[in-house]
């Protein structure tokens, strides 16, 4: 549900397409429910809450802010957020600035997964590197839905992803860490790749690679997004996976080869990550 407070009816400039997604891009694809434009002479408020749909926004220029739940976020030229509307919220644009805003309403195939990364790793508000690209991405939905052009539902989930990836991306760019911690986090995860069947523990790491435990467990994590122990099972099942499909070793000798000293902890471990028992994997990939 949106709930406009209040709203200028003579904005400079304003464009909105509002689409209704066919059943197979709703099963398939994200598909878009709104995109626009518009850049006002005035203060500008929404509040939305219980809204089944997903939002992406860009302040082109002049000055806002965004509120979710306790937190207040300012929003300047260049800044984009991303929220879940289900979430109670408000948004606006500044008396003194009113904002240039571009806006995407979306949902559909793994919005909901891509949201919760999303805020497993950042905050609502994200400063993309190459603010260009939102606008390109957000301009061209609002185009190839406008003119109704062939394949459009396709092109939009397209276009929905690359946003998507801007989004979640964003904090690896060389402005949100600094370089020597990324360098020290590559050697630490190029370590666990090329040593994996070894005995390796976080102690372990943190001596080698001189860094706390604890902030070596967070950082990672943030870079990376997922935990050093998730990195290091991950690598001991890819390589369970290649011997069990070029070689006629037992499943015994496959889990010791990657580093896993009970053979019943690595059959949990694959069954975990693919649904699939040892031996259904290799029939499977052999057959």
């Amino acid at each position: 549900m949106e709930n406009i407070l209040s709203e200028n009816n003579d904005a400079t400039s304003s464009r909105r397409v509002i689409c209704t997604p066919s059943p197979s891009a709703k099963s398939a694809f994200f598909y878009l429910q709104e995109a626009g434009y518009s850049k006002r002479n005035e203060a500008q408020i929404h509040h939305r809450h219980d809204l089944d749909s997903f939002f992406i926004a860009a302040v082109v220029s002049g000055f806002g802010e965004l509120v979710v739940g306790d937190d207040t976020y300012p929003l300047i030229k260049g800044d984009c957020f991303f929220l879940d509307c289900r979430t109670p919220h408000y948004y606006r644009s500044l008396e003194a600035e009113p904002w240039e805003l571009l806006w995407v309403h979306f949902n559909g195939s793994t919005s909901q997964q891509y949201y919760d990364y999303f805020t497993s790793q950042s905050k609502a508000v994200f400063h993309p590197h190459f603010f260009d690209k939102v606008v390109s991405a957000i301009t061209e939905l609002m185009d190839i839905n406008e003119n109704k052009l062939p394949d459009a539902e396709i092109i939009t989930s397209k276009l929905i992803v690359e946003l998507l990836t801007i989004a979640l991306t964003v904090n690896n760019g060389e402005q949100q860490f600094d370089s020597a911690l990324k360098q020290k986090l590559l050697s630490v995860h190029n370590f666990i790749d090329d040593h994996f069947a070894e005995d390796i523990s976080l102690e372990m790491l943190s001596s080698r690679f001189y860094i706390s435990k604890y902030y070596l467990t967070r950082e990672y994590k943030r870079i990376y997004g997922k935990t050093i122990f998730q990195h290091l099972i991950n690598a001991r099942i890819n390589c369970g996976k290649k011997l069990l499909r070029f070689t006629d070793k037992s499943v015994e000798e496959i889990a010791h080869l990657c580093g896993f000293n009970d053979q019943s902890y690595f059959a949990r471990q694959f069954k975990k990550s693919e649904n699939l028992t040892c031996f259904s994997y290799r029939k499977m990939w052999r057959d």
